[in-house]
């Protein structure tokens, strides 16, 4: 079952931003898309089955940003 979950993420500022969390979370087995969106604070995770949010939060983490939560 896939699944697609906007996350907040605190620290984007800028493109650079982006393709680091981009490039962080594609990492992750079962990740098919993501959408980093740094003015809106978000980024968005496609992936083939529902991901850990502790994985995605230690993804954004090692990108060097804070995982939120689950953007409301």
């Amino acid at each position: 079952m896939s699944s697609t979950i906007t996350y907040t993420v605190s620290g984007m500022s800028c493109g650079h931003c982006e393709k680091a969390i981009s490039e962080e979370l594609s990492t992750l087995a079962g990740v098919t898309d993501v959408a980093a969106d740094a003015q809106a604070g978000t980024v968005t995770v496609s992936s083939a089955a529902p991901l850990e949010e502790d994985q995605v939060r230690a993804a954004i983490d090692e990108a060097g940003y804070e995982l939120v939560g689950p953007a409301a």
